[in-house]
């Protein structure tokens, strides 16, 4: 007996130090010694062939020497082929067994997991269930809750919750964390967090399951909340903590958390490392990461691939191609990752030839072709819509069956959507055994680009399931394409899932619809919705909340909205810069300008844009050409044709039209109709009609399809009294083919959008509306008014309808907000400063160009418009 103990020890110490020679030589003594037939240590003998990694030798001894081998030979050979990867060879053994027991059922949930197989796994737990011949114990409870965890299963969760019951595995350590662990993982949070509160002594690995519960259901601040409150940490924690921060974009605070972490004496390990120079590249923070790097090289006995390629990401991120080339040289074993790593660095910056160039070196190093890397130069051609070569990688994928690879197909349908080659994206699509949310996502936003909702919509409604990309994709698609109220109905829909949670994708979106249509009352209920989902200070919500408020009218709720907002970014300040630009506040703009100016905010194209039109609006001639001077003298930006044309504007309609001309002739680019315009709109108002057929000419021979230059020079000859001229300039547009475009304007009155056009009879009240007006029409005579020899349709214009209906529908102590597609004309001007003052009602119009805010006889414009 002592000598049998003796070598069955020698044989585990063999088999734990991997050593098969010394293996293979107590296999000989056992012969030697009379004892190579005994059971007990054939199993020992066979365990210690897989522990060395002898698949082959262990094989031979099955079949050569183990005559009667048991249940235990069988486990140990299953358990050596899984390990092994040759998982097939266990399945085929477990078939031929004339009998299992409970550790034969979990040898192969075991290698099934471990192979990823995770459904084959669950039915191997069904089939282990129904034949009764063995009772499940802790070790089973463990793999198949790891595998319905790994699945996401919602249904089988509380079904395995009742089993466990059954079979009393409460208490174990190690099923409570498997099921813990499982019911985060399947998205019942709630429920597991209940389950964590009964644990007596909860493990590690189960405070950090609940820990990647909250970050990925709750959002980021709760997983911070309870990380603090944990009574107990290890480095895994603290490495999900790091990672979560820098994937929710809280980078900075990751890389604070690591200093922290290092201060309390933890020891970052390699995946601290990788997360943390993943976060140094995603702020460009190269002093960071080379601080790191030398971190790096003091703690580690040898970089791994992983943190390596995380250098490599910073290196090249940053635009230090030759330090991301001296750590990929410096790798003794470069794998497909670091080749992906450094291709798409290359891609970042442009250098698209290098990339194409690294791929054919990794091609021809690495003697294969890494799906990834595919999927990374395919997406290289995206951004430069490099068809040509786009196809060529299309071929090797089919050539090398990755194809047949989710993330090649992927790309390669955004590729051809972006090339406007639809039919082939289909097809790529169609061919996919497989596909994931973004291969239905990628279609969705293809056919949304060309304008086909209803196609987009077919594949939306075609999916079993959807995450927030896809409903923002396909809200966004109808919010892009006018559908707003199709969108809104979109957004309704989207909070009856109970699987999917709007995040700030979608209330941009949102608020950009409300913006379009003017919907004041639905953007307050969905700036409602942000508050409570605590995304109101996110810059990119405020921002569109900003910009909603200004659209819709409402400047001083913006400006409260923006004064709230901490971390201003650009954007930000041009959307109030153009708020005031649109309300005609010149001054604020040019104010808020100056103060971003102060802050140390780096003005950008848009900026100057926003407060030169600011300055166009109100007439500030002087603040404007300091600004246009500024621009390229002060921030070396080069004006483009927005500017030209603002400025074109302010001059003109200060009456500088010589000036005007002459910064148009200095233009370095080609006028376009829109400068043109802005001229003939001026010499409109200063009644210059010589410079007004110059400037129309030029917009004629630009062919530009717009009807309102042809309609502003036959006004001017009108009102000159060239009537012939006149004729002549509509004549011209009939022979073009050139229609005025028809003017309407729309209101919300009770969550519906009411759009009116002139001399309209489709609205159901439409005589009481025109009794109103009428009636309206006769109270301002009385103030002077006198109603000039005008068309109906002139009388009845749509902003004047929807005047009348607004004071019919709405109460009289709420401003009336209402949208028009056109330049407010000036009879409907007058007419709606007069009604303002006999109604004491507060009118706030939106046109084509700009707002006006209509209170007790007087606009806001001061008639400079």
């Amino acid at each position: 007996m002592a000598v049998t103990q003796a070598l069955a020890d020698a044989l585990r110490s063999c088999g734990s130090r991997g050593a098969l020679a010394g293996a293979r030589a107590l296999h000989g003594r056992l012969v030697t010694v009379g004892l190579a037939s005994a059971v007990f240590l054939q199993n020992t003998l066979l365990h210690a062939y897989f522990s060395c990694g002898a698949l082959s030798d262990a094989r031979r001894l099955l079949r050569a020497d183990i005559k009667e081998p048991n249940v235990i030979t069988h486990n140990i050979m299953m358990n050596g082929y899984a390990k092994q990867g040759s998982l097939s060879d266990a399945e085929e053994l477990f078939d031929r067994m004339p009998r299992r027991d409970v550790a034969s059922w979990n040898t192969l949930m075991s290698g099934y997991f471990q192979a990823r197989r995770f459904l084959d796994g669950l039915e191997t737990f069904v089939s282990m269930h129904r034949s009764g011949d063995s009772l499940p114990n802790a070790f089973t409870f463990c793999c198949v809750m790891k595998s319905c965890g790994a699945l996401g299963c919602r249904e089988l969760a509380p079904q395995l919750l009742g089993l466990f019951w059954k079979f009393d595995f409460w208490g174990d350590p190690d099923v409570e964390t498997a099921l813990v662990d499982m019911f985060v993982r399947c998205g019942y949070v709630d429920f597991a967090s209940r389950l964590f509160s009964q644990i007596e002594r909860p493990t590690i690995f189960c405070r950090n399951s609940m820990l990647a519960g909250y970050a990925k259901l709750y959002g980021i601040d709760h997983a911070i909340e309870y990380f603090e409150d944990m009574a107990e940490r290890d480095v895994v924690s603290w490495n999900m903590m790091i990672a979560a921060l820098s994937q929710s974009g809280r980078v900075r605070e990751a890389l604070g958390l690591v200093v922290e972490m290092h201060r309390k004496g933890v020891r970052l390990d390699s995946t601290t490392y990788t997360s943390s120079l993943t976060a140094c590249a995603r702020l460009f923070s190269l002093g960071w990461g080379k601080q790191l790097h030398a971190k790096v090289i003091r703690s580690l006995p040898q970089i791994d691939p992983y943190v390596a390629s995380a250098l490599i990401e910073l290196y090249a991120k940053c635009g230090s191609f030759k330090e991301a080339k001296r750590v990929f040289n410096s790798l003794q074993d470069r794998n497909s990752v670091s080749w992906t790593v450094l291709i798409g660095g290359s891609l970042q910056y442009e250098c698209f030839s290098k990339s194409v160039e690294l791929f054919n070196q990794m091609r021809a190093e690495l003697m294969a072709i890494d799906q990834f890397a595919l999927a990374t130069l395919i997406s290289g051609c995206f951004n430069r819509m490099d068809l040509c070569l786009g196809r060529q990688l299309h071929s090797l994928c089919l050539k090398s069956g990755h194809n047949r690879a989710i993330v090649v197909s992927n790309s390669l349908i955004s590729l051809y959507a972006k090339c406007g080659d639809l039919q082939n994206a289909e097809f790529v699509f169609s061919s996919m055994s497989e596909r994931d949310i973004v291969s239905w996502t990628s279609m969705i936003t293809a056919y949304s680009q060309i304008g086909n909702i209803i196609k987009a919509r077919e594949f939306f409604d075609g999916m079993d399931t959807r995450n927030a990309i896809t409903w923002n994709a396909m809200l966004g698609a109808y919010i892009q394409h006018g559908a707003e109220e199709d969108g809104l109905k979109m957004y309704s829909a989207m909070l009856s899932q109970k699987d999917v949670t709007p995040d700030w994708v979608t209330y941009v979106t949102l608020f950009r619809g409300c913006a379009d249509i003017g919907a004041n009352k639905l953007g307050d209920q969905i700036i409602g919705h942000t508050v409570k989902a605590g995304l109101i200070l996110n810059v990119s919500v405020a921002n569109a909340a900003i910009t909603m408020y200004s659209k819709c009218g409402r400047i001083s709720e913006a400006q409260k909205l923006f004064d709230l907002l901490n971390g201003k970014d650009v954007v930000s300040w041009n959307a109030m810069i153009t708020g005031y630009s649109q309300h005609g506040m010149g001054k604020q703009a040019a104010k808020t300008f100056d103060d971003m100016l102060s802050k140390g905010a780096k003005p950008d194209y848009i900026s100057y844009v926003a407060v030169l039109s600011g300055c166009s609006h109100s007439g500030l001639v002087q603040e404007g050409k300091l600004y246009f001077d500024m621009m390229t003298r002060v921030h070396g930006i080069s004006p483009g044709l927005e500017h030209f044309s603002c400025m074109v504007d302010l001059l003109g309609r200060a009456g500088h039209l010589t000036e005007a001309k002459d910064l148009i002739d200095k233009m370095p680019m080609k006028p376009t109709a829109e400068v043109w315009g802005a001229l003939l709109s001026a010499c409109k108002i200063h009644g210059n009609d010589e410079l007004a057929e110059l400037a129309a000419k030029h917009v004629f021979e630009l062919d530009s399809p717009d009807s309102g230059s042809y309609m502003l020079l036959a006004k001017i000859y009108s009102d000159a009294g060239k009537s012939d001229d006149s004729a002549q300039v509509r004549k011209l547009m009939r022979d073009k083919g050139i229609k005025k475009n028809p003017g309407y304007s729309w209101m919300e009155v009770e969550n519906k959008v009411h759009v009116f056009k002139a001399d309209d009879v489709s609205h159901p009240q439409v005589i009481a509306i025109r009794n109103k007006l009428d009636e309206l029409m006769e109270k301002i005579a009385h103030l002077g008014y006198v109603r000039t020899e005008s068309p109906r349709s002139e009388i009845h214009h749509s902003e004047k309808l929807a005047v009348a209906f607004g004071i019919m529908s709405l109460p009289a102590w709420m401003p009336i907000h209402i949208m028009k597609n056109l330049r407010i004309c000036g009879d409907c001007h007058t007419v709606i400063k007069l009604i303002s003052s006999v109604t004491d009602r507060e009118f706030v119009i939106r046109d084509g160009v700009r707002f006006h805010h209509f209170k007790s006889g007087s606009c806001s414009c001061g008639d400079y418009w």
